[in-house]
């Protein structure tokens, strides 16, 4: 990895600036419509005579620090309303202040941000445009655009972001491609854990869009950011009173249907926010859901066995943000940001398991009864202070986000030597059973499984920040330096109980229930699932405990990790005519330790002993690194910017990966007269090193003037200690191992594309955006047990979105397509599982009754498309899955 070289070299001479003699002047305002009501964030604020510019905040304020004494020409632009000039005269040790307002003359900004439509894309472009990095944005007006449920699918809307679904919605968001546990994900600037055990990456779907003030994705980061974002990081934004001057209150009301499952399902959601004085503002959000609906799904091994599945779900969605913020003047202000999720996810599924073995055929008819519980937990206070040249800036973060899984329970039923068979063909391979095979009377009951399962992540973390604006040879220049502590803890706890005995007397039809109604084939008979749980809670205490599988699972899925993360940076920005640099140093100590098990089945013919040996089993891991980054923009003219960014990041090792855990199997079996020991192990690796990676990055962006952007970009990441799983039996530490499961840190990776994107809102109304990311990657995998050249896993090669619209004072439409081209997802032994290409159709349409008033209909997955995944080839089947359309309905009021 390049170390350090670039960035110190445009540190210069950063600590000894002179500065004026003089007392300076200092110039603040803000920018709102003709109303007061609205504020405008992301306009370029310029001083013409000292060539300094600033940005507007999400409330349109702005402020210059150390101006010199005399009249200057104050500049204003946003794209979408016209430029604004205005003479000022600034005097010694004096504070002038700037109210100024945007306005447009017949396609007035006022009347855009009254219906709600063209501001919201206005706002992320003129954010986009002045940024000090390579960044894409999404307004809290723009999500309001699109039928999305949740912040994952807003996302997917941006140039080089796609989407993993589950059970048809958005969940994680990927970023050009790179595995999203590579992401960064913060809520008002606190970094969010993950609820699910073992993984870093942030299931976006626990975020209802109605708690979301704007989202932004930064593709190369600067040195006051988390150095942990090799795909790029995720910012969500909340909301806040001081973002209008009014009260505002909004509250929207829906009901969906799934076309699927013929479910109605029910949606409200409101905002509250008011300025309680001058200076202390509140503002509050609640969003309930509750969505009944489901999935066919079919899926192959892709050599023996074929799994037909279907899925009952019920998902609620309870989120509520308060935040509360004080500001007593200008210079000062301090805050309280919450936001709270939590996801509910009840699903029971019913599956038949056909094994194709001959004249030993058989069918595992089961269930799956599981209530999961998904919960996010973020709290933050802190502060501002401008004090003359300096602006301070300190947080105090604490989150907490947990899974609970309790009282899962698994049917299953085996039927054998059963009259079955498949030529294994097809997206939608068939299955040839005869009469017996679809009568649950054939079957006996073979095992029961009851799991109650936790993991718990929870970060605390402070910070403190330090900005110093001064002049270099006439040249404005910030000086910005601080640090972050990080504490984070991640458990796992598992109890698994498994019965496989004592069903004698047990009569599988006494489950049997009507025919699911099941659009892929025929299914057979389906199994009720109060009948089950009601059976298991009457007759747990009778049931025959298979004690050594019951502890191997449990303890060998159950573990604590501890990571403390300590980061200190100092980066500077100057401003030389057209060009900006932003430069600067990370640098982050991480210390690592993890406790958990080494837990052996041992199964021994010779001795007659059947056991598990349960070691206690600790690993820790200490590293740091010195990490810099380069941003540079220049602007050729009011239309063209070309941006530059050098960086260098790391992604820490996915939680599960580094875990202390080993499950070990070890069978003593006689053979020929000769007892042989085969053992096989699957482990974590507490030694695994962190992904590196060298970031670099162009792009061209040219805004036409008005409301729209036309840009290029190219990127490209050298990523080393990139983690495979790889068998490591017969290495040092596993010798005598048939087999040995474990992460390792393999050979580098790569991946490099062009990113090309076209906003456009004419003035008929009618609006286009489009983009596209064309990429290739590069990596070394394990393929059946020896290096394999692939890309990287979840790397589409193609990614698009297409978007047309029309707007007018009373109505807005929208239809989209988002495309994502087929990538590989996993290497299964000797198989190359691949997601084939996706794209959906959805459609949003808008009614305005008057300013403060619309019903909406949205169409979601129009084209009816399926999930598929494939072996090798494309008619090899691992996975078909089909969700079927959804209609939603609904009103929307805001004051």
């Amino acid at each position: 990895m390049v170390k350090n070289k670039l960035a110190l070299a445009c540190l210069v001479g950063s600590i000894s600036y002179p500065l004026f003699a003089q007392e300076q002047g200092s110039v603040q305002g803000q920018l709102s419509n003709k109303s007061h009501n609205s504020y405008f964030s992301g306009a370029q604020i310029q001083i013409k005579e000292l060539g300094i510019t600033t940005t507007s905040k999400r409330n349109g304020t702005f402020r210059f620090n150390n101006v010199p004494e005399g009249r200057y020409t104050l500049i204003v632009q946003y794209l979408g309303a016209p430029t604004v000039e205005k003479t000022i005269e600034v005097k010694p040790g004096q504070t002038l202040e700037q109210a100024i307002i945007l306005s447009t003359q017949q396609d007035s900004m006022e009347n855009i941000v009254v219906y709600g439509q063209r501001s919201g894309q206005a706002s992320a472009i003129n954010q986009q445009r002045t940024s000090d990095s390579i960044k894409s944005i999404v307004s809290a007006d723009a999500i309001g655009q699109f039928p999305d449920q949740n912040a994952a699918e807003a996302l997917q809307r941006l140039p080089g972001l796609s989407i993993e679904r589950d059970q048809g919605e958005g969940r994680f968001v990927g970023i050009r491609g790179i595995d999203p546990n590579l992401n960064n994900v913060t809520i008002n600037g606190l970094n969010v854990p993950s609820p699910e055990g073992g993984v870093r990456s942030v299931a976006l779907d626990v975020l209802p869009s109605e708690l979301i003030q704007g989202l932004a994705v930064s593709k190369s980061v600067t040195s006051d950011m988390d150095a942990d974002a090799i795909g790029g990081s995720i910012e969500v934004i909340s909301l806040s009173a001081f973002d209008k001057k009014e009260t505002s209150a909004s509250l929207t009301v829906q009901a969906s249907q799934n076309q699927l499952r013929d479910e109605t399902s029910p949606k409200i959601s409101g905002s509250y926010s008011q300025l309680i004085t001058d200076t202390v503002g509140v503002a509050a959000a609640l969003s309930y859901y509750d969505r009944d609906f489901g999935s066919d799904n079919i899926e192959s091994n892709g050599d023996d066995e074929i799994e037909q599945r279907f899925y009952s779900i019920n998902r609620e969605r309870i989120g509520g943000a308060v935040n509360i913020d004080i500001r007593p003047n200008f210079n000062n202000q301090y805050y309280i940001r919450s936001l709270y999720s939590k996801f509910l996810d009840d699903e029971f599924r019913q599956a038949n398991t056909f094994t194709f073995d001959g004249d030993d055929s058989e069918i595992e008819r089961g269930s799956k009864d599981r209530a999961e519980s998904q919960t996010i937990l973020s709290i933050t206070a802190g502060g501002e202070h401008q004090l003359k040249d300096w602006l301070i800036e300190y947080q105090l973060g604490y989150s907490k986000a947990n899974e609970d899984e309790p009282n899962s329970l698994y049917y299953t039923f085996v039927g054998e030597e059963m009259a079955i068979s498949s030529d294994m063909q097809g997206q939608i391979p068939s299955i040839v059973q005869d009469s017996n095979a679809m009568d649950l009377a054939s079957y006996e009951l073979d095992e029961i499984s009851f799991e109650d399962n936790f993991s718990e992540d929870i970060e605390t973390s402070v910070k403190a920040d330090f900005t110093r604006f001064t002049y270099w040879n006439g040249n404005a220049v910030e000086l910005k330096f601080g640090g972050k502590y990080r504490a984070r803890e991640k458990q796992s706890d598992a109890s698994i109980f498994i019965y496989d005995g004592d069903f004698d007397g047990i009569d599988p039809t006494m489950f049997a229930t009507s025919t699911p109604d099941w659009s892929l084939g025929d299914f057979g008979p389906g199994l009720n699932r109060s009948e089950m749980r009601s059976h298991f809670n009457q007759h747990r205490n009778t049931l025959e405990l298979a004690e050594l599988d019951s502890e191997l699972e449990s303890n060998g899925a159950s573990y604590t990790n501890n990571e403390d993360i300590l980061a200190l940076y100092f980066m500077t920005k100057i401003e030389i005519d057209q060009l900006r640099i932003v430069a600067g140093l990370r640098y982050e100590d991480t210390s690592f330790d993890t406790t958990g098990m080494r837990v052996e089945l041992i199964e021994n013919e010779q001795t007659d002993i059947e056991e598990v040996v349960n070691t206690n089993w600790t690993g820790k891991k200490d590293y740091n690194y010195l990490l810099p980054s380069l941003n540079v923009r220049y602007q050729f003219n009011e239309q063209l910017i070309g941006r530059f960014a050098y960086t260098q990041t790391i992604s820490r090792p996915k939680f599960e990966d580094a875990a202390a855990f080993q499950i070990v199997e070890s069978k003593t079996e006689e053979d020929d007269g000769e007892f042989i020991t085969e053992r096989q192990a699957e482990v974590g690796n507490p030694n695994l090193n962190p992904y590196e990676a060298d970031n670099i990055d162009f792009s061209l962006e040219y805004y036409p003037g008005d409301i729209g952007v036309l840009s290029a970009g190219y990127f490209h990441k050298d990523i080393d200690n990139f983690v495979i799983i790889a068998d490591v039996a017969g290495t040092e530490s596993w010798n005598g191992f048939e087999e040995v499961m474990q992460p390792i840190n393999g050979e580098s990776a790569s991946v490099s594309g062009f990113e090309f994107s076209w906003v456009k809102a004419f003035d008929n109304g009618f609006l286009i955006s489009s983009n596209a990311t064309l990429s290739d990657s590069d990596a070394t995998t394990m393929l059946d047990g020896e290096q394999f050249k692939t890309s990287l896993p979840n790397q589409s090669d193609k990614i698009g979105n297409v978007t047309l619209g029309y707007e007018s004072e009373a109505l807005s439409l929208r239809l989209t397509l988002s495309y994502k081209s087929k990538n590989l997802e996993e290497i299964d032994g000797d198989l190359i599982r691949m997601e084939d290409a996706h794209q959906q159709v959805d459609f949003m349409g808008k009614y305005f009754l008057n300013p403060n008033m619309y019903v909406y209909l949205n169409a979601i997955n129009l084209n009816d498309e399926p999930y598929y995944h494939y072996f090798d080839q494309p008619n090899n089947n691992a996975q078909y899955e089909k969700y079927g359309r959804t209609v939603e309905l609904g009103f929307n009021w805001k004051l």
